[in-house]
């Protein structure tokens, strides 16, 4: 990835957040809890993963930053959304945690030094080294991908509700 490029992307991921609260606002609250099958997450689900989404992504771009080679952290995301009871936590918290370990990491991300980008660790769901390239790659349009998915299920319950 050549310099303009890793730019680009940490400019998308410093507006993906605001992109995704955009999406949000424009669904009541009244469908928040609204799961388009069983094995899918409700609008709700989907904001408490991003916040824990978002918090293991702070935690591997600095362990990738500082201390190149280690193992950064896996998890089952459907596990944690079942096992954590996602429905019970609360959404305004975890949209205030989101928007600040995001706007911390956009911050890193602009000031790190070019030899960090060449950076790896370990990741268990990966044979290949787990770079900060990649990193910034999966990381970008997260929360811009969860706008769509969001957005999907609002459209799928207004047309559950017409029915």
């Amino acid at each position: 990835m050549d310099k303009a490029e890793r730019n680009a992307l940490i400019e998308s991921y410093g507006s993906a957040f605001d992109e995704f609260v955009a999406a949000l606002k424009a669904i009541p609250k009244e469908a928040w809890l609204f799961k388009p099958a069983p094995r899918e997450w409700s609008v709700h689900q989907v904001i408490v993963h991003l916040a824990d989404s978002e918090t293991n992504a702070y935690g591997r771009a600095r362990r990738i930053a500082a201390e190149p080679g280690g193992t950064v952290m896996a998890y089952d995301q459907d596990v944690w959304a079942d096992k954590l009871d996602y429905h019970a936590a609360n959404t305004d918290e975890a949209l205030a945690l989101t928007k600040l370990v995001r706007k911390m990491t956009y911050d890193l991300l602009k000031r790190l030094p070019d030899e960090v980008w060449r950076h790896a660790g370990v990741h268990a769901e990966y044979t290949e080294p787990y770079t900060f390239e990649k990193w910034l790659r999966i990381y970008a349009d997260h929360p811009r991908n969860n706008a769509g998915q969001i957005t999907e299920n609002y459209r799928l319950w207004k047309e559950q509700q017409s029915k």
